[in-house]
C-alpha cells in the first residue's frame, strides 16, 4: 500500500475514525474468488471488533477461517478541478486529482448465529442511527415475532482488528494558497463536494 507520510492518518484521528463506524466493504477470500459485502458496522472497543450482519443465504459469512479479512471504510471524496488552484493562473503546471479519506481495517472474520448477539447487535446499530431524530424508532416498536423472523434471517460477523491504515489525501502537497482555492470550490458544490471542503478545514488545510 502507498501510504505517504503526509497522508497518513495519526493514531487519535483513526481511532476517532473507527469509533464513528459507518457504511463499508467487506473483503474476504473465499474458496475461489474475493467475497465482498457492503454493510453498516459498528466499533466495538471494548473487544476492538468491528461488527456488522449480512443476509444468512450470502455465502461470505462462512468464510471465516485462517485467511485475513480487510474492510474498507471511506470517507468524504470529491473531484478537485484545477480551476480551483490560484497557481494555475501564475505557471498552469496543474492537473486534476481526487481528494478522498479512507480507513483499511485487516483483520481475522468471525461469524455469529445466535439469536443473542444479533439482537443486541441491531438493537444497538439501530439505537446509533436514529440518535437524535424526533421520533426514534426501536426495534422493540415492531411486532416481536416480526423482528424474529427477520433475526432468523441474518447472520452477524465480528472482525477482529489486527491493524488499520487511515489516509487522508486532502492536497496536504499543494501550497496554502491552493488548498483554500480548493476548499472554496468544492463549498459551492455538492454535498459530497461540501463534506469534502469540511473535512479540509477539519485538518487545518484553510489558510484563506
Amino acid at each position: 500500500m502507498i501510504l505517504p507520510g503526509q497522508f497518513r492518518l495519526s493514531d487519535d484521528a483513526v481511532a476517532d475514525s473507527l469509533r464513528a463506524g459507518g457504511f463499508g466493504h467487506l473483503v474476504t477470500p473465499g474458496p475461489e474468488t474475493l467475497e465482498v459485502t457492503s454493510m453498516p458496522l459498528l466499533y466495538n472497543a471494548e473487544g476492538n471488533v468491528l461488527e456488522g450482519h449480512l443476509a444468512r443465504t450470502n455465502p461470505h459469512w462462512r468464510y471465516t477461517g485462517t485467511s485475513e479479512s480487510l474492510v474498507i471504510l471511506p470517507g468524504a471524496d470529491a473531484y478537485v478541478s484545477p480551476e480551483f488552484y490560484p497557481s494555475k493562473s501564475v505557471h498552469g503546471k496543474v492537473v486534476p486529482t481526487w481528494n478522498y479519506e479512507v480507513l483499511y481495517v485487516y483483520g481475522q472474520l468471525v461469524a455469529h448465529d445466535d439469536e443473542q448477539w444479533l439482537r443486541a447487535h441491531v438493537t444497538a446499530l439501530t439505537a446509533r442511527h436514529e440518535s437524535g431524530r424526533e421520533n426514534e424508532w426501536k426495534v422493540t416498536d415492531a411486532p416481536p415475532q416480526f423482528v424474529d423472523a427477520q433475526l432468523r434471517g441474518i447472520v452477524g460477523i465480528e472482525l477482529h482488528v489486527a491493524r488499520v491504515y487511515g489516509k487522508a489525501k486532502l492536497n496536504q502537497n499543494r501550497s496554502p494558497a491552493d488548498r483554500s482555492g480548493v476548499i472554496r470550490g468544492l463549498e459551492k458544490g455538492s454535498f459530497s463536494e461540501r463534506e469534502t471542503a469540511a473535512a479540509m478545514v477539519a485538518a487545518g488545510l484553510d489558510n484563506g
